[in-house]
């Protein structure tokens, strides 16, 4: 059960769930696959003790690789976004948690930005500007356009007649 469901109020409706993007995880793995090919480039190339520095260069260059994407992969799965039809809660962390809920009808605009990378794989960065409060920027999240229509297109139940 994700943080997120534990916190839900009764009554409360999830509008639209996030997480980072999987584009968060492509630097590591460019450092894997250049790792790779210098790897490869040294088999074909280099002999005796130039292969052995080629081997050794190939070998740091993945495991900080590895370093890094496996810190990603644990970020990216213990980062939630959720929308609600009363809040909008952020969470951040599994062994030290951070999280920041910020009331529907608090928001006074929210921002997306969007590169041209972003608008084809489908990410970017929501800013959130509350009442009184601005939010940090949350980058690298997927769907932001869906995020911020959530957020903004939601309207306060109608009082009944």
């Amino acid at each position: 059960m994700s943080y997120l469901d534990k916190v839900l109020q009764p009554g409360e409706v999830v509008l639209v769930k996030a997480r980072p993007h999987w584009i968060v995880l492509l630097g590591p793995i460019v450092l894997l696959g250049l790792a790779a090919i210098l790897a490869i480039a040294t088999v074909v190339i280099l002999t005796g003790s130039p292969a052995l520095a080629g081997y050794a260069v190939a070998g740091l260059i993945a495991l900080f690789g590895l370093l890094a994407l496996a810190g990603r992969m644990i970020t990216r799965a213990t980062t939630e976004f959720c929308v609600t039809d009363h809040r909008i809660i952020v969470k951040r962390g599994v062994l030290s948690l951070h999280t920041v809920e910020l009331n529907v009808d608090k928001v006074e605009s929210v921002d997306v930005d969007q590169s041209l990378l972003g608008r084809m794989f489908g990410f970017g960065e929501v800013t959130i500007h509350g009442v009184g409060a601005r939010w940090d920027p949350i980058p690298l999240i997927s769907n932001p356009l869906g995020f911020r229509n959530a957020i903004t297109a939601h309207a306060p139940p109608a009082a009944a007649a």
